[in-house]
């Protein structure tokens, strides 16, 4: 089983993800575990204080290296799975950008620990307790609740008996398994398109294939499917395709 644990001022923002919808059935089913370690517990002071002015002037808090590194401390202390099978990681946009490898990747390793920045940013020193730095693309966001959350997502889609039919995960955008099958390399292709019904909708009828119940023509046009739409959409992962 997974355990993940969440390092924010801001736990109660994950009060709606964690019981809600799959990632509350994750945890039902005992997939994996999610916690969230509240920053401000591990302040000495009277006013709880995990942030200070930055040297050498500028605008906003930072996020005090003494605290986060405590609070560390303090969520590693209440479990009992390795460091060696932990990986430590920091929000920032900084970060290497996130993909569906990676989050293939990290659902193989036993404990996350995501750091949750917030106000101006954190002590640069924040960087030399962690494993790794993640971004979610080249834009900035508030606090690192929200990219964790998504990232929570995209690793639990990976773990066995997470989705209901595991083919879900198969034939999904960016899936490494999804692949034509008459090639040894293995793109990236964005999914096909699906239809439901109704069959006709002001005039645009769901393709005719899709109707034949010949599973190895429609197999073919999907993947068709994907290779062009690929290609027109996302050209940068379809060099290979």
């Amino acid at each position: 089983m997974l355990r993940i644990d969440i390092l924010t001022l801001f736990p109660q923002m994950f009060d709606s993800f964690i019981s809600t919808s799959l990632i509350a059935r994750g945890i039902e089913k005992k997939i994996f575990t999610i916690n969230t370690f509240d920053i401000r517990s591990v302040a000495t002071d009277t006013h709880k204080t995990v942030d200070g002015r930055p040297y050498g002037g500028g605008a906003g808090m930072v996020l005090r290296v003494d605290i986060v590194d405590a609070a560390l401390k303090a969520v590693l202390k209440k479990c009992s799975i390795k460091r060696s099978k932990t990986k430590i990681i920091l929000l920032t946009p900084q970060g290497v950008v996130f993909n569906h490898t990676m989050s293939h990747n990290l659902s193989t390793i036993h404990r996350h620990i995501y750091i949750c920045g917030h106000y101006e940013g954190f002590d640069e020193r924040v960087r030399d307790l962690v494993d790794a730095e993640i971004s979610l693309g080249d834009f900035v966001v508030t606090g690192g609740e929200f990219p964790a959350m998504v990232m929570i997502d995209a690793i639990a889609r990976n773990l066995p008996g997470f989705l209901g039919k595991e083919s879900s995960l198969h034939e999904e955008s960016f899936s490494m398994n999804f692949r034509p099958p008459t090639s040894d390399v293995r793109p990236l292709l964005l999914e096909y398109p699906h239809y439901t019904r109704p069959e006709i909708y002001n005039g645009k009828k769901v393709p005719a294939v899709l109707l034949t119940g010949d599973h190895q023509k429609i197999a073919t046009w999907r993947m068709q499917q994907s290779l062009s739409r690929t290609k027109k959409r996302r050209p940068d992962l379809s060099a290979d395709a």
